[in-house]
């Protein structure tokens, strides 16, 4: 008679063949052959044991998973396995597409509340906005859910239905919307327009399937409208897939250009990649912004540029992922993400900023030393560097936000005043003429004193340390008479920071306020006549023998 294998075991031996496959496929057989198989033996032994002796019962599913996100995090942060559960997730990321309404939720105050909307999706159309708060999914209650049960009650087959309860600003009473899932294609051009006379604007915030073909549409549509210079916004781009840099790199490139190569221990998977269509327009003048959060694919193309002087990037330095990674499909409907190369772009440079395989004592990776960067040319001669991102041409360095300003965005203040705002103001100015007035100004100090806002300045943290040793050495027990009676003057005061650190919290609640009236093209289109790496991108391609000294100047 046959027994049924032990489901554990049975997913157990699976893993370990998955395990064992892939360190053959992408470490070779060789020498380690046996190290191989001696050390998968005894981890197949340990968890038998485990499973057999455990004084509790041993999830396997559970189980092995820990055991590979343990061994994949002693590598880097971007070789990942996805297992079944997470698949939609990683198709999103890959496709840029989704099933759902084109919402994302923030959790507030144990509320979900709607913090970011879709232009054009079947939530903005049913006539949600940003601060409504959803209750319910399908009858099925959102109080006291984990945060990623909503988003999947949300997410279904293009086409069906649901029904939300919710509570819409303004208003004392929930109400119930019934609305149509759709596939959600998330955008990869956020913004393009021509915003000086001449002079056009893309914003490309992600590298996804289809992110050449929208840039390229972007651009034909601009040229139509009279646009002779460009300035393309990759700040905040996390980059995505290779094959889309090349492609958008190919728009500005002329046909057969050498664009970027990937090196890795898999020879035969080296690859250079070159332009394979006619330029759009390799004469276009040309700025790129980017700051420390431009990142993979966005660097390709920053970088290529820059090493053709094609462009002049204007901004911070970019954030350093000079690796490539690939998908492979794994049994049961999982899949693997693994950094198989580095690339390298046209000057020889590769501009990955950490070292994953020379890790500290504790086991942290580091970034590479300045003794081991080398410095390149472009084409035109200018030195240019490896191993720390992409170095701009003219830096533009944004100050950092106050203590009070990140403790009030960390308690949400200014989303939650941005709602306030907005249910007590139904209309307001465009995005281009709209103002956060003193008067405006004044509400919001009042409504943040009836908030319960926990802040704590640097200075005052410090006193208080010192209090705390003075009181333990007698040597020093004046200190905390003298400071005691300073004590209004070094205590936190919200009246005090307000004064102190009005003019970047206007410029947040502006922006805060515009998302919520506008969403996204409205920031693009306020930021026009505030941004200054906007207007700094402006002021130089007004004069030009100034742009084309920096691309033809060698340093």
């Amino acid at each position: 008679m046959n027994k049924k294998p032990n489901l554990r075991i049975w997913i157990l031996n699976t893993c370990l063949v998955c395990l064992l496959c892939l360190t053959f496929a992408f470490r070779g057989p060789g020498e380690r052959l046996f190290d191989i198989a001696k050390n998968l033996d005894i981890y197949a032994s340990v968890f038998k044991e485990v499973n057999k002796f455990y004084v509790d019962e041993v999830n396997p599913n559970e189980a092995i998973q820990t055991s590979i996100d343990a061994l994949l995090k002693s590598f880097d942060p971007y070789t990942v396995y996805y297992p079944e559960d997470e698949l939609e997730d990683f198709m999103t990321m890959t496709t840029g597409k989704y099933q759902g309404i084109g919402i994302m939720l923030t959790h507030i105050n144990h509320r979900f509340i709607i913090g970011f909307i879709d232009e054009d999706s079947p939530a903005s159309k049913a006539g949600l906005g940003i601060g409504d708060e959803i209750m319910s999914v399908n009858g099925v209650s959102l109080a006291d859910k984990d945060e990623t049960e909503p988003g999947k009650l949300i997410k279904g087959q293009a086409g069906s239905s649901l029904t939300l309860e919710v509570l819409q600003i303004g208003q004392n009473k929930s109400t119930q919307i019934r609305l149509n899932r759709e596939t959600v294609q998330i955008k990869n051009v956020v913004y393009s327009g021509i915003i000086r006379p001449g002079i056009g604007y893309v914003s490309l915030e992600e590298f996804n399937a289809s992110a050449a073909k929208e840039l390229k549409s972007s651009l034909l549509d601009l040229k139509q409208k009279g646009m002779k210079q460009l300035i393309l916004d990759l700040r905040d781009n996390p980059g995505g897939l290779l094959t889309q840099a090349v492609d958008i790199c190919n728009l500005f490139l002329a046909k057969d250009t050498k664009i970027v190569e990937t090196r890795g221990k898999v020879e035969e998977w080296n690859k250079t990649y070159a332009a394979l269509n006619s330029t759009l327009d390799d004469q276009l003048p040309l700025i790129i912004l980017i700051n420390n959060h431009s990142a993979s694919a966005a660097e390709i193309v920053a970088g290529v540029m820059q090493d053709y002087d094609r462009a002049v990037l204007i901004g911070q330095k970019s954030y350093g992922k000079g690796l490539v990674q690939v998908t492979r499909d794994l049994p049961y409907r999982t899949k693997m993400k693994i950094t198989t190369a580095k690339y390298y772009i046209p000057s020889g440079r590769c501009i990955q900023a950490i070292d994953y395989q020379h890790k500290n004592a504790e086991g942290v990776a580091q970034a590479y030393q300045d003794s081991t960067i080398k410095t390149f040319k472009t084409k035109h001669g200018r030195k240019v560097n490896d191993g720390g991102g992409i170095q701009p041409d003219i830096w533009l360095n944004k100050d950092s936000y106050s203590s009070f300003t990140q403790a009030l965005l960390k308690q949400h203040a200014i989303f939650l005043f941005a709602n306030y705002y907005k249910s007590k103001n139904p209309k307001i100015a465009s995005p281009d003429s709209f103002t956060f007035s003193d008067q405006d100004y004044a509400e919001f100090q009042n409504w943040l004193g009836q908030q319960k806002i926990n802040y704590e300045s640097p200075v005052e943290k410090q006193i208080k340390q010192s209090l705390e040793l003075a009181k333990k050495d007698p040597a020093y027990a004046q200190l905390e008479t003298s400071l005691q009676q300073l004590k209004s003057e070094w205590t936190s005061s919200t009246q005090k920071e307000l004064i102190a650190h009005k003019k970047e919290l206007i410029s947040l609640l502006e922006e805060e306020i515009i998302l919520h009236y506008y969403l996204q093209k409205g920031i693009n289109e306020w930021s026009f006549s505030k941004d200054p790496f906007i207007l700094e991108s402006i002021k130089l391609l007004e004069a030009p023998q100034k742009f084309k000294a920096i691309l033809t100047t060698k340093n």
